[in-house]
């Protein structure tokens, strides 16, 4: 599988819309170091820091700032590219921002998928496509279950159904145009549906990890709205390596393009306060935290995925559980708080992470 990952994406062509965001530039710094070639289309980054700067991702890409809602403009970015393997992150992706903006969230969701899959409909260059949505497409049940591939999809908020619909037009592309008329595919065609990331360089608004970092930071509690909610939490290069998987396999056989969860082990299915104790405990300096409770609009309390079908059809596992992804998380904030090179420790992450990756697959599939 290590073999595959690296001999793989050396000299390819990588599309990645959303890459200036947090996951598409942990995913740019992956795929430079394995040698592909890559063109981003995003807006200009939203946060202030954002790592997609402090990493200095544009240096090594090639990088079009655009809105993916404008077709001619990502067409034009695309066709100059002609990529070989497609990867869709770009997305409003906060929950509370799309109560705040539910139009331009559907805008951006729906219409963003829609514009991507045209242009590879209207290209003959792709050889892999997977659209990247979240664990929230599921009609939640508050089941203490995971929900499986198979569950019906129903996201709740503007976010969630969002998500939702940008499944159903990438399954309608796949069967309408991406399909031969005796069932091969043209263009293999996944969805990833991963839990929640946490990860160095995350400076979103409304997320946890970040939260609590900006709170340590400043010297001040943090505010925990709702301790309670059960989420499937799992460091950024997990689920980044399972998108880079899924897009290497399906292109070698295309009998695994499907819609995939991605989602930590079920220990790992994590309260939202035990989740901020780790961390207290982690960052130590007297951090400490406090119920605050906002009377937010609706989340889900408890959301836990069922990965058993990748783990199945790829062979493939997470890697850090929760304690060493909030370990790789703190490891990077202060390096970043001191003002240090974040691209070093950036870099060693991944080569960690590979390594255990590597260990990981020796003691899983022995014998």
């Amino acid at each position: 599988m290590m073999n595959l990952f690296n001999n793989y994406y050396r000299g390819k062509r990588v599309f990645i819309t959303g890459h200036t965001g947090f996951k598409g530039s942990w995913l740019c710094k992956i795929l430079i170091k394995a040698g592909a070639q890559i063109t981003g289309f995003s807006l200009k980054p939203k946060t202030s820091p954002s790592l997609y700067e402090i990493a200095n991702i544009e240096k090594e890409i090639h990088s079009t700032f655009g809105d993916i809602r404008d077709f001619a403009a990502l067409k034009k970015c695309f066709d100059e590219a002609q990529p070989e393997i497609v990867f869709h992150l770009a997305a409003q992706p906060i929950v509370r921002d799309s109560y705040k903006l539910p139009a331009y969230t559907y805008e951006v969701n729906i219409m963003g998928t829609v514009n991507i899959l045209e242009c590879i409909r209207q290209s003959n260059c792709v050889k892999s496509f997977l659209n990247v949505t979240t664990d929230k497409v599921y009609w939640n049940k508050e089941w203490i279950w995971g929900y499986r591939e198979n569950e019906e999809l129903d996201g709740f908020d503007p976010y969630s159904n969002s998500k939702t619909c940008s499944e159903l037009i990438t399954r309608s592309y796949k069967r309408s145009f991406f399909t031969d008329k005796d069932g091969n595919s043209i263009v293999p065609i996944s969805t990833a549906r991963a839990g929640n990331v946490i990860g160095g360089g995350d400076f979103a608004n409304d997320r946890i990890i970040p939260d609590c970092i900006r709170a340590a930071y400043e010297g001040r509690e943090i505010e925990v709205r709702n301790p309670y909610s059960v989420r499937p939490y799992q460091h950024v290069l997990d689920p980044l390596y399972a998108y880079l998987l899924i897009a290497a396999r399906q292109c070698e056989d295309s009998r695994y393009a499907d819609s995939y969860n991605i989602g930590p082990d079920e220990k790992d299915c994590y309260q939202t306060g035990a989740l901020v104790d780790l961390f207290v405990k982690k960052w130590g300096d007297g951090v400490k935290w406090v119920c605050n409770s906002d009377r937010g609009p609706h989340e889900a309390n408890f959301l836990k995925l069922d990965c058993s079908k990748l783990k199945s059809a790829l062979r493939w596992a997470p890697v850090w559980d929760i304690e060493k992804a909030i370990e790789k998380v703190i490891e990077w904030s202060k390096i970043w708080i001191q003002g240090k090179d974040v691209n070093e420790v950036m870099i060693r992450q991944i080569d960690e992470f590979l390594k255990d990756k590597r260990h990981g697959e020796c003691d899983n599939y022995r014998g």
